[in-house]
């Protein structure tokens, strides 16, 4: 059965049990991937590790889309009845959110009407457009909500959020289960599991599952110095919200952390650590030439943090590292590389 865990003093919120996420996992079949996690073997990864830590990755850049962000997003929808479903839905994403919104949308039969910013990235915004997105530009993220909030008005189309709530930590969560249970089927353990975190829904989810599952695993989130907004509200103890986000790792860039996330995360994480965009660079050219992955900044945070941060508490560990996406352009990807 789910249980209830407190939110901060304004209500209380449920936590998905295991079988609540795999029963989800169930439901969401083949709608998405069940993403492979490769225990790596490399020279040059166990000589920045220690040559006794094993080093598993769960390759959630092979998801549908090219990120985890469908898991939520179809959790969400498929609990949306006939008409509303008609009707559509809307969120406000400069990238990977509205993708999946848009697949999402096209499996369902439905439309997704996305706000993003005017600066939005052009190879993302041609990924969301051939999945039949309809894009609805503004120059700030502020007016980016009151723009959400006048389709919905005007339309009727659903809000889907791209990290809060239960219906998609419940997605998330399955990226946990299926890690977990792939580990158990390789004979191998999890001393710990580093998950990016940018407004917290996926590494809420990934530690809920992780940390019912296999108690005494250590569940690290991990941001860009320049979007911390889960590691202020850990210190602070209540959701808190960043002046900026100045980071390469824009899909980590949550303006701030929201309730429900954050009392999961709270509850589910040990700790969150910080990266810098140097590190990150570091981890996606590491990721590059010895696991062949191209990687978006953000899918190689878990990695800039084993690699740095972590690296003295983890060697001779068994570690997990979510790879969350690779929404990149070549030309991106190139320059981060040689910067």
């Amino acid at each position: 059965m789910a249980e209830p865990v407190a939110a901060g003093a304004a209500e209380e919120m449920v936590v998905p049990s295991v079988a609540d996420i795999r029963a989800n996992r169930a439901r969401l079949g083949d709608l998405v991937i069940t993403t492979p996690t490769r225990l790596v073997a490399d020279d040059a990864i166990l000589a920045a590790l220690g040559p006794a830590t094993q080093l598993w990755l769960k390759e959630e850049l092979f998801q549908r889309t090219g990120s985890f962000k469908p898991r939520g997003a179809l959790s969400v929808m498929l609990d949306l009845g006939e008409e509303a479903l008609a009707r559509g839905v809307t969120g406000i994403s400069a990238g990977n959110h509205a993708i999946s919104l848009a697949y999402s949308a096209r499996l369902l039969g439905t439309t997704a009407k996305v706000v993003m910013p005017s600066t939005a990235n052009a190879f993302r915004v041609r990924l969301f457009e051939r999945y039949g997105g309809i894009a609805d530009y503004v120059d700030s993220i502020v007016q980016a909500f009151d723009r959400a909030t006048e389709i919905v008005e005007r339309e009727g189309r659903c809000f889907v959020h791209p990290f809060e709530g239960p219906k998609t930590a419940l997605g998330t969560a399955t990226v946990g289960l299926e890690l977990v249970e792939q580990v158990a089927d390789q004979r191998g353990r999890l001393d710990a599991v580093v998950v990016a975190a940018g407004g917290g829904g996926l590494s809420g989810g990934v530690a809920c599952a992780v940390k019912q599952m296999s108690p005494n695993t250590r569940v690290y989130a991990v941001e860009p110095e320049g979007a911390d907004s889960l590691s202020r509200s850990f210190r602070a103890g209540s959701p808190q919200a960043i002046e900026a986000v100045r980071t390469i790792a824009d899909s980590l860039g949550a303006p701030r952390a929201e309730p429900y996330s954050f009392a999961l995360n709270r509850r589910f994480v040990d700790e969150v650590v910080l990266v810098s965009d140097d590190e990150i660079r570091a981890a996606m050219r590491l990721l590059f030439s010895s696991a062949k992955l191209v990687v978006e900044p953000a899918g190689a945070a878990a990695l800039a943090a084993l690699l740095f941060p972590l690296r003295s508490r983890i060697e001779g560990a068994s570690v997990a590292a979510v790879v969350c996406g690779a929404n990149i352009d070549a030309e991106s990807f190139c320059r981060y590389l040689a910067e």
